[in-house]
């Protein structure tokens, strides 16, 4: 007789591995991890600076700084994605910056003077429309003359660094008017408590809606679903972060002065003991968010943002489908050129002048956000939402090292080497899951 080997008894659910069930919820592992990142920079450079960094003055200021790069990061990942590169983003910031100030300080004043009430609203489009124009322009060069982005992209950084200073010859332009330079944060640009509270109050509402409108029509197509708890879980930590971002902003209160200025301003009295203010949600963070949000929507949502993904995964396959890649590839970084318009705008009203030094090293903070976000530089995986939070690992490195009085030469030592290391760990992840 021969012996029949037992068969291999089933994996319950509890011998499943933890990339399985995560993959069960539908969470990208490195999302898990670049949190865990987040959270240990935060804990340690507060334990360096003596409880200086985990302020809500320091948290408030963080996420203006953050803006910039978070919305040249949203257009960085669909260039990413399409196997492709922009390197001159921090260039054409510059550029469009000195744009933008010689529009405020010396054309529109002599067409209808300072300070008119339409000059922030043709500063911003002016700035949009440049930069979309430059983007296809590029675009052009690399779909239609197969020049590699590479090289179009590191020319671009040469010329648009060389013509902001031709437009002014180096001169720095300053003041910005009084309407645009909210778009930059400040105490001019925050919203105030009460309207932070709405705002905050309603995307809550949005998240939980969402999650529920979601789980439905997955269930109508008859796709999976993730468990009830997983979903719960997440809205419940989307809604914990806006109304713990909402809590920070309204807990950095206005300086004594101005906060008496606004008192009396409303025609209230200003007691005894003093009135603490909070400054609120900033702009710059509400614009970044919107645009977080509706790059989010094109990308996952409408056909355009197929089309990218499915470049970026197979563009042979792609252009035999019927897709125009050219025209994509071009549209795509036109989209890039725009965003660098509005961060222009955002930078240049934060320093209320516009100066030739803006943007610099700014691509590669773009470059690295998107990164170290999960999107892959072998293209066609990517998420919006990951490349703002790369945005704030980056800048929380930044700001954390100049709290503590690292010098700038060793800053750009870490970020290139936070940089090496985050394709490094990219490559290292496809390997595994593919």
């Amino acid at each position: 007789m021969t012996d029949v080997a037992p068969a291999p008894a089933k994996p319950g659910p509890n011998s499943r591995s933890l990339a399985e069930h995560l993959r069960e919820i539908e969470f990208d592992p490195r999302m898990i991890g670049m949190i865990a990142a987040l959270a240990a920079i935060w804990l340690g450079f507060d334990a360096l600076s003596g409880g200086a960094f985990l302020t809500p003055r320091n948290l408030w200021n963080l996420l203006v700084q953050s803006a910039s790069i978070s919305v040249m990061a949203c257009g960085m990942v669909l260039v990413i994605v399409t196997r492709n590169i922009d390197l001159s983003v921090g260039s054409m910031l510059g550029f469009i910056g000195m744009v933008v100030g010689l529009i405020q300080v010396r054309l529109l004043p002599e067409v209808w003077g300072f300070e008119h009430p339409a000059t922030w609203i043709v500063s911003l489009a002016a700035a949009v429309a440049l930069g979309g124009v430059i983007g296809l322009m590029q675009g052009a060069l690399i779909a239609w003359l197969a020049i590699p982005s590479f090289i179009v992209t590191l020319g671009g950084l040469l010329v648009w660094r060389g013509a902001a200073w031709w437009v002014t010859q180096g001169q720095t332009i300053a003041p910005m008017d009084s309407r645009f330079r909210p778009l930059g944060g400040g105490i001019e640009g925050a919203i105030g408590t009460s309207a932070s509270w709405a705002i905050g109050l309603a995307i809550c509402a949005v998240i939980a809606g969402g999650s529920v409108v979601a789980r439905r029509r997955r269930r109508r197509f008859g796709f999976s679903l993730r468990p009830l708890w997983a979903d719960l879980v997440i809205a419940a930590l989307g809604c914990g972060a806006v109304v713990a971002t909402v809590m920070v902003a309204n807990a950095y209160a206005l300086p004594t002065g101005i906060a008496r200025r606004l008192t009396e301003a409303r025609g209230q009295v200003w007691p005894e003991g003093g009135l603490v203010i909070g400054h609120g949600l900033a702009v710059p963070v509400l614009l970044a968010l919107a645009v977080g949000v509706a790059i989010t929507f094109l990308a996952t949502r409408l056909r355009f943002g197929r089309y990218v993904f499915a470049i970026g995964g197979n563009p042979e396959a792609a252009q035999l489908s019927g897709v125009n890649t050219r025209k994509v590839v071009m549209l795509v970084y036109g989209l890039m050129g725009a965003l660098v318009g509005i961060s222009a705008c955002i930078a240049t009203a934060r320093l209320n002048a516009a100066t030739n030094s803006a943007g610099a090293l700014d691509e590669l903070y773009v470059i690295a956000a998107a990164v170290i976000g999960g999107t892959s530089l072998a293209g066609g995986v990517g998420t919006i939402a990951g490349a703002m939070l790369g945005a704030l690992v980056m800048q929380s490195l930044q700001s954390g090292m100049v709290l503590i009085g690292v010098d700038t030469p060793l800053q750009n030592i870490v970020v290139g080497l936070v940089l090496v290391v985050a394709v490094w760990l990219d490559g290292l992840y496809r390997k595994r899951f593919g």
